[in-house]
Parts: structure tokens; C-alpha cells; sequence
């Protein structure tokens, strides 16, 4: 379902042919047409789609051969990989005042991104019960397939190795406990961490207010996803700057 649209829009470029009839000079120039526009690592992840589909069509008789996998696909080519570091972090979240029952579900919500290295689905999809507060053990099992505020569901991760258990350093967990307690007093029973309303969080909520943040902030804007990128194991090191962030947040 979330890879419907892409699938609609590119695919189209074939549809007035018979399916048999498709040969590896049509995927080439498909392939042409979509570089001309899109990124080599996203007319990869396309044509994989495409790749798949045809496969199926062999299954069910309708083509004898693969054409997209016999012209193969486009080389990749290496993103750079943009990130805050711990202080252009500290610059954007130390203008959220936790005293804001809003601000403060912005604060935990970038706090938890920034400091686990989960992704956004995963974290939107993150429950209280997930969280041994005890032994510091998180357990990401299951992603967020988010439509719209009345169409969401939970669903399992696209991998198994997805599905692990993360330790989250100490002050991550004072954190998510004074979050616990604001939240519960304005959502009884609410189950999900990341939620200001009682539903999981919007797809377009936190990007939004991460952008206005950052250019408030005089820090260059990433996309909600890089937020994990810095992530790193919890050292005794790195407790240092987390306690006197804390103090100062």
C-alpha cells in the first residue's frame, strides 16, 4: 500500500503494452526517461518493484521472461549522509520549553529519534510496554503504516533483522519518565509514547516543526530520517554530555 502510488506513476510507461510483449530495450529506455528526473538510488528501488512484478507475471503465465532483470539495473551512487551533530542537536531542542505540554511532546518525540537511532515509523509505532524501565531494554517490533488520522495500523517491520532490542542510555529514560508522567495526566491509558492526541503521530507533524526549529535555530535543516544517522551506542563518555544537557533542557 505505501509503495502504490510510485507504482501507478511509473509503471504507466508500459501499460499500453501487452505484458509479454515488453522487451529489455523498453526497460532501458524507461530507465532513460526516469533519470532524467530521479535519482540513480531511486530508479534502483523502482525498477525492483518493476523486477518483482514480473517475476510474478512469469509465475502466472502471462510473460515468459524477465526483461528488467535482464537489462539489469543502474548503478548506485553514494549519498552523503547528512546529520546534526550533539551540539547543532542541542541548539534546535533547547528551544522547545517542556513547561508546553506541545513543545514537550516535540522535545521527546526528536529526543528519542536523535538518541535511539530508530526510525520515525518504528518510533511512532513505540508503546509504553515496549519499555523496560528497569533494565533500560527497548523493543522495536513492529513500524507504523500511517494514512491518514482515521487509517493507520501497526504492521511488522519490512526485515527480521528490523525487529530488535535497543539499550537506551539513563537519561533517555528520565526523559521518557517525565514524559510518561505529563502525558498520562492529559491521556489516561495512552499507550503510545510518541502521542500528544491518542493517535500515533502524523508522518507530516514532526518533519514540519523539525524544519521551523532548525531555521529558528540557525542550524542546516535535515530530513526527519537523518536524526538517527549520529546515533551511537550509550558510552560512559557520552553520559557526560547527556547529564549536562539534561540539567540544561
Amino acid at each position: 500500500m505505501n509503495r502504490r502510488s510510485t507504482i501507478q506513476k511509473h509503471f504507466a510507461y508500459f501499460y499500453k503494452m501487452a505484458t509479454d510483449e515488453i522487451e529489455p530495450i523498453n526497460v532501458q529506455n524507461w530507465q532513460l526517461e526516469l533519470a532524467k528526473e530521479f535519482s540513480p538510488n531511486y530508479i534502483r528501488i523502482v525498477q525492483g518493484m518493476l523486477s518483482i512484478a514480473f517475476d510474478r507475471a512469469i509465475v502466472l503465465g502471462i510473460a515468459k521472461k524477465n526483461p528488467s532483470r535482464m537489462i539489469g539495473n543502474i548503478k548506485s551512487k553514494k549519498t552523503k549522509v547528512d546529520f546534526w551533530t550533539l551540539e547543532e542537536f542541542q541548539k534546535v531542542i533547547s528551544l522547545l520549553y517542556k513547561g508546553d505540554y506541545y513543545e514537550h511532546y516535540l522535545f521527546i518525540s526528536f529526543w528519542v529519534l536523535f538518541m535511539t537511532g530508530m526510525r520515525i515509523g518504528e518510533a511512532a509505532a513505540l508503546q509504553w510496554s515496549d519499555i523496560d524501565f528497569e533494565t533500560g531494554l527497548l523493543s522495536i517490533t513492529k513500524t507504523l503504516y500511517y494514512k491518514s488520522m482515521e487509517d493507520y495500523k501497526f504492521v511488522e517491520p519490512k526485515t527480521q533483522a528490523s525487529i530488535r532490542t535497543i539499550y537506551i542510555d539513563t537519561d533517555t529514560i528520565k526523559e521518557l519518565q517525565a514524559w510518561r508522567e505529563v502525558q498520562q495526566k492529559v491521556l489516561k491509558g495512552c499507550d503510545l509514547v510518541l502521542s500528544y492526541n491518542s493517535i500515533p503521530t502524523s508522518k507530516h507533524t514532526l518533519p514540519r516543526a523539525l524544519e521551523k526549529l532548525a531555521g529558528l535555530a540557525g542550524v542546516h535543516r535535515i530530513k526527519i530520517h537523518a536524526l538517527r544517522h549520529p546515533y551511537v551506542k550509550p558510552t560512559t563518555k557520552n553520559y557526560n554530555f547527556f547529564e549536562d544537557f539534561r540539567a540544561a533542557a
